[in-house]
């Protein structure tokens, strides 16, 4: 399966950025979309960026990741 998580573009030069979700940041390239621009959100996987989200679609999707997150961190694993 693959996952592409929303992320916001904090700096840019050229087609090189940094982005950052969640306070977690890294480096991703921006080839594939020319017109996006610093606090603009994309939706990145394998370090590029291939579509710009808006903000309630980012949000949605960083509060299932911190769903994840706080289930994987308790003892017991049943859900439902």
């Amino acid at each position: 399966m693959c996952l592409a998580v929303p992320a916001r573009i904090v700096e840019l030069e050229e087609d090189r950025a940094v982005v950052d979700a969640m306070g977690n940041r890294w480096r991703a390239r921006t080839t594939l979309l020319p017109d996006i621009g610093v606090g603009d959100l994309v939706l990145v996987h394998a370090g590029f960026a291939i579509s710009k989200v808006d903000e309630e679609e980012a949000r949605e999707t960083w509060e299932l990741l911190a769903q994840l997150d706080d289930f994987n961190a308790t003892t017991n694993k049943l859900s439902g």
